[in-house]
């Protein structure tokens, strides 16, 4: 009997998985349509479904991700509300049948493993810029990420997404969201951005947005060794000076500069 692959898929988490695996996961998923501000789960909620993006976004994670994945940890609680960001399609697992399907596919542990892995860096990661990094170049990176899963050059984020993102108040958001319409890098009108210059807007960014790409890459996608090398040494550049973390354990307040 000749091999038949399985659907192709708009997933980088399922479309790295074996096709005997692929095929299986994805005859236990629907596809759903999802709507722009459809909250999907509520913080002490029980998790009732597992989502993976195929066109939509949701909290920011879009189709290199999933929505659920503290399942894999055993913690079947959501700790965060999860809102679509971007609407589009999704596939979606009921949660007890992903269980199932983790004990049955060491591809799928594998994966998720990884994914999981690659969270916890980027949390770091963002706990770091938030501290250390000004508004301006926090939101083009946030933006960054926004345009990466919308697929578009247009989408909408509101002010109050954006502050409880930044950790700022709503004037923050205005003052960083005018310097860079000023720059023309986007135009920003109740919501609605357009990118106008993405390549103006990543020099714009701290460094992080590209230390977030290079922890995919290496950890997720199956690259060269000479791209590992050059993920390192792109982290090595956004992370916290060693100094800084020195002063700090000295009960000094740590000298870093802004970017």
């Amino acid at each position: 009997m000749p091999h038949i692959p399985p659907a192709p898929v708009n997933n980088r988490l399922l479309a790295a998985l074996p096709d005997k695996d692929s095929r299986r996961f994805q005859r236990g998923c629907e596809t759903v349509d999802l709507l722009f501000a459809e909250i999907l789960s509520e913080p002490g909620e029980h998790i009732r479904h597992v989502y993976f993006p195929t066109e939509s976004f949701i909290s920011l994670v879009g189709n290199e991700g999933m929505l659920g994945a503290s399942l894999a940890l055993g913690i079947d609680v959501s700790p965060l509300q999860a809102i679509v960001q971007g609407k589009g399609a999704a596939l979606r697992m009921d949660s007890d049948l992903f269980c199932r399907e983790l004990g049955r596919s060491p591809a799928l542990q594998h994966q998720r493993k990884l994914y999981l892995n690659v969270m916890l860096g980027q949390l770091a990661q963002t706990a770091a810029c938030t501290r250390f990094h000004v508004v301006e170049s926090r939101l083009a990176r946030w933006l960054l990420m926004t345009h990466d899963r919308a697929h578009s050059d247009e989408f909408h984020v509101t002010h109050e997404y954006l502050a409880f993102m930044l950790g700022v108040r709503r004037v923050g958001v205005t003052k960083a969201a005018t310097a860079l319409q000023n720059r023309k890098l986007i135009s920003y009108h109740r919501g609605d951005v357009k990118i106008l210059d993405r390549r103006g807007l990543e020099e714009s960014s701290c460094s992080c947005y590209r230390a977030d790409i290079a922890t995919y890459a290496e950890t997720m996608d199956s690259q060269p060794p000479r791209r590992k090398t050059d993920a390192a040494a792109i982290r090595s550049k956004a992370v916290i000076p060693e100094k800084a973390v020195v002063s700090t354990r000295r009960g000094a307040a740590p000298s870093v500069p802004r970017q």
